[in-house]
Formats: structure tokens, sequence, C-alpha cells
């Protein structure tokens, strides 16, 4: 497999993620623990694929799934969230946890061709899509967003969540011709009991998985966001001819 990079400074899901490297469930690659705000960007030189905040490895198995290869170069991140859920104090910009500046700031002096990117829906009224919009914008990226609902994939959950895609304007895609089903794909609702029963790690397992996304429904918005972008990008090639 072709070497990734996961930023993930959660110890227990970045040691779920070097299970998941050494069973080849995900791409290899170095899993990175510092904070994404003590990651300079030369450090990330070298590496095809890039996933930040990578929790427990949901988008390298959406890209699988998506028959994305894995030599193919993109950025994936899902942002903390508590700063814009409704579940928290909806704090925002405020929030300390509010970790999409220190994001822009590695794309734009990496400039990825393509960056997919997840969110709670809560965090349009709150202005964080406008805020990322403006930002890619200005550094010449395109974007395109969607609120999707896990139920599109039959997952027996509602689970909203906005997803994100951008592409630097100066690249040329080449997108996967079919979706890669050559396995399993994960359970869209993973079999944990209600109740911890004292186990000391049930705290840490269900947070890992509620900061995750469903890999199924990343699927189905990067087959939907690529072939919206190959449209656009046969349209402007045409439009120049």
């Amino acid at each position: 497999m072709t070497a990734a990079y996961y930023n993930e400074n959660d110890p227990y899901a970045a040691q779920w993620l070097r299970g998941l490297i050494a069973f080849d469930h995900i791409p290899d690659g170095w899993v990175d623990e510092r904070d994404i705000r003590d990651v300079p960007a030369s450090d990330l030189h070298g590496f095809d694929q890039h996933h930040f905040f990578a929790g427990v490895g949901g988008w390298p198995e959406a890209l699988y799934l998506a028959g994305w290869p894995a030599n193919r170069p993109v950025w994936t991140g899902s942002c903390p969230c508590q700063g814009f859920s409704e579940a928290g104090q909806r704090r925002g910009f405020d929030d300390e946890r509010h970790l999409w500046p220190d994001w822009f700031r590695l794309i734009r002096e990496r400039r990825p061709p393509i960056v997919f990117g997840e969110q709670v829906p809560e965090a349009i009224t709150l202005g964080w899509l406008d805020e990322v919009s403006n930002d890619l914008q200005s550094a010449d990226y395109a974007i395109g967003a969607a609120v999707l609902s896990a139920c599109l994939v039959e997952a027996p959950q509602e689970r909203e969540r906005l997803w994100f895609v951008a592409r630097a304007n100066s690249f040329t895609p080449q997108w996967p011709s079919k979706p890669r089903l050559e396995r399993d794909p994960w359970p869209a609702e993973p079999d944990l009991p209600r109740v911890a029963h004292g186990l000391p790690e049930q705290p840490y397992i269900r947070r890992a998985y509620g900061n995750a996304i469903i890999p199924a429904a990343g699927a189905h918005f990067i087959e939907v966001a690529t072939e919206a972008m190959t449209s656009l990008k046969r349209d402007e090639s045409s439009e120049r001819a």
C-alpha cells in the first residue's frame, strides 16, 4: 500500500488507527499524534493521502468503498464539532476546538488537489460553512457542499451531516469509474451495549465511534461529488475549446 499520513491527537484513536494499519484495513502510513496546531506544513511532504482528525479511519474506508486508489492524492478531515453541535454550548468560533483555521493553514501551504470534509449541519447556522467557503475560494479552490442523512445508505439512524468537497482550480482530476466493493463495508451502527457495565475502555470506545463518520455515507458523497466535478471539468474544457 502507498504511504498515508494520519493526524489524530487522541491516544486511544491513534492506537486504533495503528491497529487498522497493522491488519491492512486502511493504507499503510504514519500516525501523527501531535495537535494539528503544532504540525508544520513541511512535515506533510512525501505522502499520497492525508487524513486529519482521523479518528478511527472512517475517511480512508469511505475512499476505498468509493473506488479511490490508495495512491491518488487527496486530503480528508472532520473538524471537531463540539463548538457547533446542538449537543454542546454552541460557542462557535469562540470555542478553542474550532480548528478549521489550523487545517486551512496546511491546505493553503500544501495545496492538495482535492479536499473532502465533514461537519455537523448545525454549523451552517453559525457561519462555519461560510468561513470554510470564503477561505478556500481565497486560495483558488472551487467548493461544493450538501447535507446528507445516513439513511441514504440504509443506516438505521438519521445522523445528518454536512459534507463538502474542494477542488484546486489548477488540478485536472482522474476519477474512479465505479465503486470497488471487494469486501464487506463497516456496519452502519456498531453493536455496542447501552450500558458500560464497568468496562474501563467503554467510554473511549463510545467517544471514538461517536466522532467517526459512517464510511458508506462518505463513499456516497465522494461518488456524487466526483461525478459532479467531472462534469464541471468537461464543461470547462468545452467552453475553452
